[in-house]
């Protein structure tokens, strides 16, 4: 049986507040968190499991890792999912510091992205085109959002995904190409890329805020063939890694 108190200190981690004070997100679902538990089993602090997924998998669990079993209705009561599935862990929040960061490849920096959605299938996105460096303004969403977590799927703690003053950063990186996604730039069928260099993503509806945009050294843009007005930032993130790792 879960304590109430302990119930009510997951369901707080639905809060970025507690996230950051606790240093915790939730993972839920079997898939990602078996995938977890094969590639960051250091970073999971509690599992929270049914009966059956606890028996299934307790013989092939590395030490350190405690399950705690529970009934489906308790389980129900510290998920944010409509339908719990089977398995929910409580998970260190990486905060890589910023004097880390070190150049390589293609580094996606977000500008002010505030769909949880979008900042999901840009992690997503990163993965599958082997980003390692994701730096995000300090008003991008929370990428241990729930929702962020549940789109971006087992890819979440794959890229290092920085929180920084956008501008300070900028001023501060070793020179290089930064390349900045806008509606009246060159077409990246025709543009020529080189690395390692920065890609500039903006907000959904006003795109990258000037001050940002300012330390782009070449704009560019998906050409558009019919009449929508734009991409969303997702989307638009996942074409552009395409022509520039192709």
């Amino acid at each position: 049986m879960i304590a109430k108190a302990e119930v009510k200190y997951i369901q707080s981690l639905a809060h970025k507040k507690f996230r950051d004070e606790e240093g915790l997100f939730i993972v839920e679902g079997v898939k990602m968190v078996q995938e977890l538990i094969e590639e960051k089993p250091a970073a999971i602090k509690n599992i929270f499991a049914i009966d059956a997924w606890s028996r299934q998998h307790e013989a092939s669990l590395p030490p350190g890792i405690n399950v705690q079993v529970l009934e489906d209705f308790e389980l129900s009561k510290i998920s944010s999912l409509q339908s719990p599935n089977e398995v929910l862990a409580l998970v260190q929040i990486p905060q890589p510091p910023i004097s880390g960061f070190v150049p390589k490849g293609i580094t996606v920096v977000l500008d002010q992205v505030q769909d949880p959605g979008n900042l999901g299938t840009i992690i997503r996105s990163c993965d599958w085109f082997g980003v390692e460096n994701i730096i995000c303004s300090t008003d991008t969403v929370d990428a241990y959002n729930a929702k962020v977590v549940q789109s971006a799927k087992g890819s979440l703690l794959r890229p290092t995904i920085y929180y920084t003053a956008l501008e300070e950063f900028l001023s501060a990186v070793p020179n290089m190409p930064v390349y900045a996604a806008v509606l009246d730039g060159e077409s990246i069928g025709q543009a020529v890329f080189e690395t390692p260099c920065l890609l500039l993503i903006g907000n959904e509806s006003k795109g990258l805020s000037p001050g940002i945009r300012a330390y782009a050294t070449k704009a560019i843009t998906i050409p558009r063939k019919g009449k929508a007005e734009s991409l969303n930032a997702g989307v638009a993130t996942a074409v552009i890694l395409a022509a520039m790792t192709n």
